[in-house]
Parts: C-alpha cells; sequence; structure tokens
C-alpha cells in the first residue's frame, strides 16, 4: 500500500512523536509498504514562540496538495496539527480524500500554561477537536486519553499504543554514569508543563540526573546546582544511561503516554510517576513501577522493586503491534481524483 503520513514532527527533533514515527514507518517499510513522509525536512521555517527548537514550517495547502497528487496515496495519516498538518488536511478535504490523524499532544493545557489567560484552555480544545473533527480514526496513545478527549467531544477515538526496540533498550550490566547513587533520573524535553521542579525539590539521597534539553534548562540549572544536567544524549549512550539509573522520575501529569517509560522499563529501571493519566496506562504498580499522589513516595517504592520483573512486565508492548493498529485503522483511498474537488470545510466557529 502507498501511504503518505503528513508531520510537523520530524527530526532533528528529539521527543516522543519523532522516535513513534521513526519506528512506526521503519515497521511499515518492511512489511511492503510504500511510505512517503511530508515533513519540514528542507522547508522555510520560524522559530515556535517558547520552543525555539521546533520551527513552524511555511507551507500552503496548495503545496501540499501537489506533493499529495504526485504521491497517489492509497492512504493518508496526518500526526501533527502543525502548519504541514493543518495544509495536509485542508489539501485532503477540498480533493474528498478520506484521512486518519493522530492526537500526540495537550497543546490546550501547554498553551494554558504558558498563556495564563482565562478561556485559553477552552479555545485550545475547540481548536483541537475542529482539527480532528473530518479524521475517520483519531488514534490516541491510551484509553484515558480518550476518554478525556470523548468529554471535550472528539469523535472516532481508536486507542493506538506505543512500542520500545529491545535490541536497544535492554539492561546493560554497566553503570556509565558513575555518580553517587540511588541515581534518580528525568529524561525528557526541559519545559515547564513536565513538572520538572517537582523531581528536583525532591528531598531523597543520591544523585538527580537530567538527560535532555529545552527552554527550562537555562531556569533549573541555576536554580539546582547539585543536579546533573547532561542535555540530549542518543541511541546507545542514551539507552545506556537508562540502564544505569536506579529509577526513572516521570513528573509530568499532562503527557498523553511518556514513550521514555517503555525505554526504562525495557532497560530494567522502575518508574516512579503520579497517579495519573498516562502513567497509570503504562506503568503496573509495584512492578514496573511506582504510582502516587506523593512523588516521593513513589521514587521511594520503584526503588525497592526487582529490576528483572519490571524488564518481564514491559514486554506487552511492541512496535509490530503499534503498526498492527495502524494498519487496521487506515482508511484506503479506493480511487484517486482525476482531478481536484472542492469540500467545503467547517469553519472552528461549528465546531
Amino acid at each position: 500500500m502507498r501511504i503518505l503520513i503528513a508531520t510537523d514532527a520530524w527530526s532533528p527533533q528529539v521527543n516522543g512523536v519523532v522516535r513513534t514515527l521513526t519506528a512506526l514507518i521503519g515497521e511499515l517499510r518492511q512489511r511492503g509498504h510504500h511510505v512517503t513522509a511530508l515533513t519540514p525536512e528542507g522547508r522555510r521555517s520560524l522559530p515556535l514562540p517558547f520552543y525555539t527548537e521546533i520551527g513552524l514550517t511555511r507551507v500552503t495547502a496548495k503545496e501540499i496538495g501537489r506533493e499529495i497528487d504526485e504521491a497517489r496515496p492509497q492512504a493518508i495519516h496526518i500526526v501533527t496539527e502543525g502548519p504541514i498538518g493543518w495544509a495536509a488536511r485542508k489539501a485532503c478535504l477540498r480533493r474528498g480524500l478520506p484521512f486518519t490523524t493522530a492526537f500526540h499532544t495537550r497543546f490546550a493545557e501547554y498553551a494554558a500554561a504558558r498563556l495564563p489567560v482565562p478561556g485559553v484552555k477552552q479555545l485550545g480544545w475547540l481548536i483541537l477537536r475542529h482539527f480532528h473533527r473530518p479524521s475517520r480514526a483519531v488514534m490516541v496513545p491510551t484509553q484515558r486519553v480518550a476518554d478525556e478527549l470523548a468529554s471535550w467531544g472528539f469523535e472516532n477515538l481508536k486507542v493506538w499504543t506505543r512500542g520500545v526496540d529491545r535490541s536497544l533498550f535492554r539492561p546493560y550490566g554497566e553503570d556509565v554514569l558513575g555518580y553517587p547513587r540511588p541515581i534518580l533520573l528525568y529524561a525528557g524535553r526541559l519545559a515547564v508543563e513536565k513538572g520538572i521542579d517537582d523531581f528536583l525539590r525532591l528531598d531523597m539521597p543520591g544523585t538527580k540526573v537530567l538527560v535532555g534539553d529545552g527552554p527550562e534548562r537555562s531556569v533549573l540549572e541555576p536554580r539546582y546546582p547539585d543536579a546533573v544536567f547532561l542535555g540530549y544524549r542518543k541511541n546507545g549512550n542514551y539507552a545506556r544511561i537508562l540502564a544505569a539509573a536506579d529509577v526513572l522520575v516521570f513528573p509530568s501529569r499532562t503527557d498523553t503516554f511518556g514513550l521514555v517509560m517503555l525505554e526504562a522499563m525495557a532497560s530494567g529501571t522502575p518508574v516512579a510517576a503520579y497517579d495519573v493519566p498516562s502513567p497509570c496506562d503504562v506503568i503496573e504498580n509495584g512492578i514496573t513501577g511506582c504510582l502516587d499522589l506523593d512523588l516521593r513516595q513513589a521514587v521511594a517504592g520503584a526503588l525497592k522493586l526487582d529490576r528483572a520483573a519490571v524488564v518481564d512486565g514491559a514486554s506487552r508492548f511492541s512496535w509490530p503491534r503499534t503498526a498492527d493498529m495502524f494498519e487496521s485503522w487506515l482508511v484506503p483511498i479506493a480511487a484517486y481524483p482525476a482531478k481536484q474537488q472542492t469540500t467545503t470545510d467547517v469553519s472552528p466557529h461549528h465546531s
């Protein structure tokens, strides 16, 4: 099948969406699918406010439409609600082409965290609902996220879980960190919505280590001089750091999944997190990690867990299963239109 995937999230961005796409596209190509990815690569962009390492691609529906016409896909999936996603959505609606979408990020929550103005959160959810409204299947990472979106009026929701590469993320049996133990690790973007202050304020022995970068690093690093900020680490080096930690602390209350939790668990490192969606969808409490509304208690419990059991508990997540689910929800394009057809879009005011 010829599959077209439109996404604003792409390398060199470092996040769970990019890692998910990379694994998914690799799995689809191994199965014989021809995958075309419409990405920011090679396009002009402007830095996103508060996220300067992420660009807003300068693209039009006409431009994306030409690329869709050239690819003549048999199925279309739109990953993100950014400029490329909106342009692909508009081009598909103009041509009468069915498509599926994915929900990866609570942008409404993030906007409200950065712009605490009454109504911002509600407006954000209305815009997101409008974006996904024409989608034949809105793929979401957990059942609790599906329930939340349903409460905002989203339809056609499908729970689409994630996987982990066990050839990379596994126990390594070596200490690549060398700091006083226990080592409490945070891995991910250093951004205000991630709850990193909650992690760094923990009054516990050992060493707090952070892997990743982002807009909050310049604020956090001088505020917490005893913590170790390693910046981004890639592939084998990143995997070895995950495996060398005593516990991965996941302090976010807003993530839709948290792929790093799976990567840590597959490495034998238990996870400590708040008892909130989505950690409670990923962590088997008392087996692969500990959930608690008191993050300190979650860390204390996770440090006592059997690392072999943590690895075993992560085995239900795999990229082949993720690809199976993705394939099953694609909507085939019966016949590509000979020429552009126009379908009237619905304004956000009528969502």
